[in-house]
């Protein structure tokens, strides 16, 4: 499972950046959802925004919309894949105030804050905007639920994740300098852990490509795909490494994945040849051999036809908008 997914989050290329520390009082409750504009230069390479809340003290309702609420304790945190429209707060009956009416910038690091609610019994949390790349439409991002619940009051990793979370907003609470930096690198191991864990609680009858990383026979295919991406792999070829017959292989990755492994691969190798693209000066023919393609021809037909436009078009694009963003 490792494998396979760690070479899918290196291709999202998560990245933290910008932190928000908040007090509220009882009663309180607000409507949130992350805006471009709310990153602005802080997060100019984000293609996405991965949005999470982690309770300090207090306790507080979340709910996606449409999805049901949620309730966190001192030590549980909230995260958003795909950065929904959300209520927050003590009550989510109230009339919800807009957060972005709240948000106080600091000098101090460019963090800000939030003060507010009614004088009641207190809460403290951290929010937390991850940026990524959102690549053609990622199999993990595009599997995420859209919400991702995690206690960081049990387990190994956890518990480290929980009490740097706990150093790291008093001092921002302090106002030192150099905290968001701390903060950027924990909540990328906030995002990774809770991903982990919803792996590990998925049931046998899921489906998905999260689902497929628990099934020995698919999870094989993946980190055969993944670890030796140009290699000119046939659904034969796969069975013939994994144990299985090909049909057998073929009926069992659809169902799991969603599509058959020879589509899959084929945008996997567009996804990576795309993220090389927009990260490196590397000559675009040879990405393409590197990633699996026998000519440069085919490559350019097959990377328009899922971007849009051919790879040297595409790259230059990448890398004016990046520019005008900086």
């Amino acid at each position: 499972m490792a494998d396979a997914l760690s070479d899918v989050l290196q291709v999202v290329r998560l990245f933290g950046g910008v932190f928000l520390h908040a007090r509220f009082t009882e009663p309180w409750c607000l409507q949130s959802q992350v805006k471009s504009e709310d990153c602005g230069a802080l997060l100019p390479r984000a293609d996405h925004v991965i949005l999470y809340h982690y309770v300090v003290s207090g306790g507080m309702w979340v709910q996606v919309d449409g999805e049901p609420a949620i309730a966190l304790c001192p030590g549980e945190a909230v995260i958003l894949p795909r950065n929904d429209p959300h209520r927050m707060g003590s009550d989510l009956g109230l009339a919800p105030a807009d957060s972005h009416d709240l948000v106080q910038t600091t000098e101090a690091g460019g963090l800000s804050t939030i003060c507010h609610g009614g004088g009641g019994a207190e809460t403290r949390i951290v929010c937390g905007f991850l940026g990524c790349c959102d690549i053609a439409d990622n199999p993990l991002l595009r599997s995420l639920p859209p919400v991702l619940r995690l206690n960081t009051r049990s387990g190994n990793a956890a518990e480290w994740i929980r009490v740097s979370f706990e150093f790291a907003a008093d001092e921002i609470a302090a106002g030192r300098a150099g905290s968001d930096m701390v903060l950027a690198k924990l909540s990328e191991l906030l995002f990774v852990e809770a991903v982990r864990r919803h792996v590990d609680s998925l049931p046998a009858s899921q489906c998905g490509w999260l689902a497929g990383l628990k099934d020995p026979f698919v999870a094989r295919a993946l980190m055969l795909i993944h670890g030796r991406l140009g290699e000119p792999w046939t659904v034969d070829d796969l069975a013939r490494e994994i144990g299985l017959s090909r049909s057998a292989l073929a009926e069992r990755f659809t169902r799991l994945i969603g599509e058959p492994p020879m589509h899959y691969l084929a945008r996997w190798r567009l996804q990576v040849a795309a993220q090389r693209l927009s990260t490196s000066h590397e000559p675009t023919v040879r990405i393409a051999y590197e990633v699996g393609y026998e000519s440069e021809a085919a490559f350019n037909r097959a990377f328009k036809r899922l971007f849009g436009l051919p790879p040297a078009a595409w790259r230059k694009g990448r890398k004016l908008a990046a520019a005008a963003a900086a």
